[in-house]
């Protein structure tokens, strides 16, 4: 890459003015900010110790060094301690010509033997997809398509919550007042189904605690002595013994739920290449938890409960098994994180989970280590901030939060109407423009999800999603959109780019853009942030558009100017595609 020679030729003029060795890691290269000529810019002042002049001198003596010795270098200015380096109209060029048609330009061919485990969405069967898993979801994918494109070997796998009391609270809901309703009686999809039941435990179970409070038990006592918590308390138990009528009802709303759930990855374009259960992993992790008991490693209480004592490493005691013998979620993570060692040995395991469980994740890799594990040290927690609507902007099914089923029949809502009010589907067949609305919908949720830094808390709002103008998805679409129709009606095959044309700031801003496209690619799957990925796609967007509006393309009477800027529109559509398609963004053909 030309970054890398760059550096290496700032490195020797170090090292031959100056007689200091440097590192690559020493040399900061930056791009050139606009007001400026140039395309890199380094800044020298680390080096004026050894130089022993000042910084506008030394910046001056190594760019003549790498303009002496670089083809790929013009020339060079210095502004105070910066040094700006201006590459070749001929590199421009021939990097255009050789690369506007390389299919996965700026991917890295997949050559490692060693997998890197990407976990994502780990939804419960007590009730549908909400809005913090769609975050969950797309981050996760995103994520897994960024490192196959950095060359990494990725599985993606799943892990289904399908065991505990909380889906105990649907299903003895449903024997309570279901009156053997299903989702084929009913019109409900599996998932809301079992979320409606969820919901109904919670109101009579909250009546129960209130009843009991109003006769002066104290609320505490009442939230475990309730009447429904307790028969949830015994299904769960009933459930660990195999009872058989507990276990049909629960393979039964299980099915409804997978169905659901199914229908809603396929919505969001979202799969996986493996899905675990806890329910298989649960049984893993206690008897993990009994060998660490059997070594000295774990202790067990007066009330016959098991716990790791992580005290001496600054957080507290951790339960691991219940006085009754039933298993907490670290049970079945133990048992997960060590079932997906011995399939797959990974070099790499993250678990894409909401902040809330950042404490979680340290527990999980303590009590791993502490239990002899030294893997455990590959165990990389994907924390992300909360996504939440703006007040009143929509409501849920089943309860407080908003359904991910609910949001996307919203967003395919708001783009028909935005679509309409602009006249985008006016020429298009019902079928063809129901397409579109729902792939300009879709684009626009994953867009401004996944442009926020995964770190961040952030207000998604449908509305402000889809705009056909500013930092969004549509924008973004439409302006690959508008590529495509111009190409088409270039309607003439593309010839080599010739040598003597002169290349515009506009122009040349945008290759350089796209010159930078694999260190983006890089540097997302590094910081493991779609976010980069996104803004990277609306700069060359907004780059384009300016091109497009202040510079001749179809109309330019030279042909070797119309030729080039007809190549540098074909790689600019090129990558907008391949980068939306990282983000698992589909981007039209027209609009």
């Amino acid at each position: 890459m030309l970054e890398s020679k760059l550096c290496q030729a700032v490195i020797e003029a170090v090292q031959n003015l100056y007689g200091l060795q440097l590192a690559e890691k020493d040399v900061s290269l930056q791009k050139t900010r606009k007001e400026f000529e140039g395309e890199f810019t380094i800044a020298v002042f680390p080096f004026v110790r050894v130089s022993k002049k000042s910084p506008e001198a030394t910046a001056t003596e190594i760019g003549q060094y790498v303009k002496d010795n670089l083809t790929e270098v013009a020339d060079f200015n210095v502004i105070k301690g910066f040094l700006n380096l201006q590459i070749t109209k001929e590199y421009w060029l021939k990097f255009l010509s050789t690369h506007q048609n390389e299919a996965n330009f700026g991917f890295t061919k997949t050559e490692e033997s060693e997998v890197v485990m990407i976990e994502y969405s780990s939804p419960n069967t007590n009730k549908p997809l909400h809005l913090g898993h769609v975050r969950n979801n797309l981050l996760g994918w995103s994520v897994a398509q960024i490192l196959k494109a950095n060359g990494k070997n990725v599985v993606k796998v799943n892990l289904v919550n399908d065991r505990g009391i909380h889906i105990c609270k649907s299903m003895l809901a449903w024997q309570k007042w279901g009156n053997s309703e299903t989702p084929a009686s009913s019109g409900l999809k599996g998932d809301h189904l079992a979320g409606k039941y969820y919901v109904l435990f919670d109101k009579y179970y909250r009546a129960e605690v209130a009843e009991m409070i109003a006769t002066g038990i104290e609320k505490e006592i009442a939230e475990k002595q309730a009447p429904l918590m307790l028969a949830a308390q015994e299904m769960l138990r009933k459930w660990e013994a195999k009872d058989e009528v507990i276990i049909k009802l629960w393979e039964t709303m299980n099915a409804w739920v997978y169905e659901g759930f199914e229908q809603t990855y396929h919505r969001m374009g979202i799969d996986f290449d493996k899905t675990y259960y806890e329910s298989s992993t649960y049984l893993l992790g206690k008897l993990i938890v009994e060998k660490g008991l059997s070594d000295g490693k774990l202790i067990r209480k007066a009330d016959q409960s098991v716990w790791a004592d992580l005290t001496a490493d600054g957080l507290d005691e951790k339960l691991l098994l219940r006085a009754d013998g039933t298993s907490v979620y670290m049970t079945q993570d133990l048992g997960t994180a060590h079932l997906r060692h011995e399939e797959y040995q990974p070099k790499q395991m993250f678990y894409v989970v909401g902040n809330e469980q950042n404490y979680h994740f340290d527990v999980l890799k303590l009590v791993l280590h502490k239990l002899g594990y030294k893997w455990s040290d590959n165990i990389y927690h994907l924390s992300y901030g909360m996504v939440e609507l703006p007040a009143g902007k929509m409501k849920s099914r089943e309860g407080t939060v908003v359904d991910a089923d609910d949001l996307m029949d919203e967003m395919e809502k708001t783009a028909y109407e935005k679509a309409l009010e602009l006249g985008k589907i006016d020429d298009f067949e019902n079928e063809e423009a129901k397409q579109l609305y729902a792939t300009i919908a879709m684009g626009a949720l994953k867009y401004f999800i996944l442009k926020v830094d995964p770190q961040k808390n952030m207000l998604f709002n449908p509305d402000e999603s889809i705009d056909f103008n500013g930092n969004t998805g549509p924008f973004i679409q439409y302006t690959h959109a508008r590529i495509k129709s111009l190409l088409k009606k270039a309607s003439s095959d593309l010839c080599n780019i010739a040598a003597d044309i002169e290349i515009l700031p506009k122009e040349k801003e945008i290759i350089r853009l796209l010159h930078e496209y694999p260190s983006v690619i890089k540097l997302a799957g590094e910081n493991r942030s779609p976010a980069l990925i996104a803004n990277y796609a609306f700069e060359l967007a907004k780059e384009y558009n300016g091109f497009y509006q202040e510079i001749t393309i179809l109309k330019e009477e030279n042909d070797d100017l119309r030729n080039f800027r007809l190549s540098l529109s074909v790689f600019t559509a090129n990558t907008i595609k391949s980068a939306m398609g990282l983000l698992g963004i589909e981007v039209p053909e027209r609009m």
